[in-house]
């Protein structure tokens, strides 16, 4: 069967998955949230250089607990670093191949245009979205023009704290089972 590439991201109502300078400090917490529990679906997360950019300021280098993080990067040099590695190759090769390998489902984390690029090229399976509510009128949305995909709803959990609504899609045509939202906690 194969794993599955899970694009699994917190997102505006108004479709933004970032502000205009790459700022997240609008997603709202949810204590239902078990941070945990979704870790433990992957081993490997795969992003694009502007969202490592961001994640490369945490002093780990944007290493994620028992997940392999890997970023692609047409401008920085290929390097590695403790739980994370910057890849200068082509991503749609590299996920293809870890796609074929056994282990956890593999994230999709951040960045819409490393989403788009995958998309297209057929190798997303999931698209997994938290909508906060809040409108930023700007930012880095969620998905760049291009194709049109059509998904199928698998599961919808609404966070009462915090009025977070996760909702869960399989990709039209994408391996595995259709995802279900097992990272929210009873409420």
């Amino acid at each position: 069967m194969g794993r599955r590439l899970r694009y699994q991201v917190a997102v505006s109502l108004d479709g933004f998955i970032a502000g205009p300078n790459g700022e997240y400090d609008w997603i709202v917490p949810d204590p239902a949230v078990d941070f945990a529990a979704l870790y433990r679906e992957f081993d490997t997360a795969v992003m694009g250089r502007k969202t490592y950019d961001l994640v490369a300021k945490q002093p780990d280098h944007g290493a994620m607990p028992s997940i392999d993080v890997m970023a692609f990067s047409r401008t920085m040099p290929a390097a590695t670093y403790p739980g994370v590695r910057i890849l200068n190759d082509d991503p749609r090769e590299v996920v293809a191949e870890l796609k074929k390998k056994s282990g956890r489902d593999i994230w999709l984390f951040g960045g819409g245009e490393l989403f788009r690029y995958l998309l297209d090229a057929g190798l997303v399976d999931t698209v997994e979205v938290a909508v906060n509510p809040v409108l930023l009128g700007s930012g880095i949305p969620l998905l760049p023009p291009g194709n049109m995909t059509k998904l199928v709803l698998s599961d919808v959990k609404r966070l009462q704290a915090s009025g977070m609504v996760a909702l869960a899609y399989g990709v039209e045509g994408g391996v595995g089972p259709l995802p279900r939202i097992q990272y929210i906690k009873s409420q």
